[in-house]
């Protein structure tokens, strides 16, 4: 019996992923989705969702499922199982996963997201979603009037900082150096705003609620080790993010930080190999424009096996 062959192959079941399967299979391509370890990406993580366009507002999982559904009915298979390393030497492509299957492709559209990096500390994972977030864009709106608290002092702090301070009675950065590293230019926004304080030379230890929500946070300041309590109704842990390419090792051009490079559109430094959403884009990190990334490179990839 000859050996099955994928025409398309995606890897992730986020936005990005789920969009790709919903275009392929509409265009009769029949591609296989690998849902990864976490089905659904990150927002099956995330309570309310208020800027999804024509849901005023959607839990989270909910909205995951619905694509899931939507990718199904389109003629998308989906399996569950996690991609451990992929092989590009030869073609058809070879995907290997954790159930120890060799899987080929034609083609293969990457949609593993990114993974925001945690603090690791007391109370995080109890409070997350429950005023422990790490999108000012999602979340801001939840907190007006409110006190917060941001974890960072590079961009992407002070970027939650700018939008947050449209919403917030007062927002507190704590960070662990001397100074602010952001480079963008919002920083000297952030710097002069009054609503803004930023407490230096200081790290987040604890998070603390009311078992419903975050209600306060320890402080321990680097020099001295004095540690302090502050209230707080929102914490947004703005530490930067880790694209999920670990098994991408040696087969593909990465840059210096493990995000996908893209050479044309979604084309990566492979053929016939795409990319989509925040596995390359650390710019916007939204759900919408890693959907919007998913249909280009479904698109891009149908193009492809158009003219093989």
């Amino acid at each position: 019996m000859p050996e099955k062959i994928e025409k398309t192959i995606i890897i992730g079941s986020g936005p990005a992923g789920l969009t790709a399967g919903i275009y392929l299979g509409r265009a009769k391509q029949k591609p296989l989705l690998i849902e990864g370890r976490q089905p659904g990406g990150q927002l099956t993580t995330t309570t309310k969702v208020e800027n999804w366009p024509g849901d005023k507002e959607i839990q989270g999982f909910k909205l995951m499922m619905n694509m899931k559904e939507h990718a199904k009915n389109s003629g998308c298979e989906i399996i569950s199982d996690t991609v451990t390393k992929i092989d590009l030497s030869k073609k058809p492509y070879t995907v290997f996963t954790k159930s120890e299957k060799e899987l080929k492709a034609e083609s293969i559209i990457i949609a593993t997201g990114a993974t925001h990096k945690k603090l690791g500390i007391p109370g995080e994972e109890e409070y997350w979603s429950k005023g422990v977030s790490v999108c000012a864009t999602c979340d801001a709106p939840f907190f007006q009037d409110k006190n917060v608290i941001i974890v960072g002092g590079g961009d992407s702090a002070v970027t939650e900082a700018e939008h947050l301070r449209n919403f917030a009675k007062k927002v507190t950065i704590i960070h662990i150096l001397e100074e602010l590293t952001a480079t963008d230019p919002i920083k000297d926004k952030i710097l002069e705003d009054p609503k803004v304080e930023i407490i230096y030379n200081s790290t987040l230890t604890k998070i603390e609620g009311d078992g419903e929500k975050a209600t306060k946070v320890e402080i321990e300041h680097q020099k001295t080790n004095d540690k302090k309590t502050l209230e707080t109704d929102g914490v947004f842990i703005a530490i930067g993010m880790k694209p999920n390419t670990e098994f991408l090792k040696d087969q593909i051009e990465l840059d210096e930080y493990g995000y996908i490079i893209l050479k044309e559109k979604t084309s990566t430094s492979k053929e016939g190999v795409f990319a989509a959403g925040d596995v390359h884009d650390y710019v916007y990190k939204q759900a919408i424009t890693a959907s919007g990334f998913g249909c280009m490179a479904a698109l891009d990839c149908q193009k492809y096996l158009g003219k093989k």
